[in-house]
């Protein structure tokens, strides 16, 4: 699940380990929202690379292991959020791409603005405490 050392030391593995085991919680849908966010700004992209993308621009901290990722895909594919396409790539292998549908757009804001609310109300009692 985590590989490495070096996460063991952020304070936000608890974030981690929701992203790649959803709880019942304000967090559950932060793959969501975050695989819905990288579509928006990179559309037509592959399990594989939508994983990278995660953990590059995160620099590390968070990493999404494909149990977690391909569920989550599937379940926004149904819920009309995403599309996919299969294609073939140059190497002539078939890998599926996924975009971002007009549906989506619309999910990312509501998810978007619920991950702000929360974290915003996180670091008051931060503040405050």
């Amino acid at each position: 699940m985590i590989r490495g050392t070096r996460l063991t030391v952020y304070p936000d593995i608890y974030i981690l380990r929701f992203l790649i085991m959803p709880k019942p919680d304000s967090l559950q849908g932060s793959l969501d929202l975050l695989v819905l966010k990288i579509l928006s700004r990179r559309p037509q992209l592959h399990g594989y690379a939508l994983m990278t993308a995660i953990q590059e621009i995160s620099e590390d901290v968070l990493r999404v292991e494909e149990g977690s990722l391909y569920p989550a895909l599937h379940r926004m594919e149904e819920a009309g959020w995403v599309r996919a396409d299969w294609v073939i790539k140059d190497n002539g292998r078939r890998a599926r791409i996924y975009e971002l549908t007009a549906a989506g757009r619309e999910r990312l804001e509501v998810e978007q603005s619920r991950w702000e609310a929360v974290s915003g109300a996180v670091n008051r009692v931060l503040r405050m405490a």
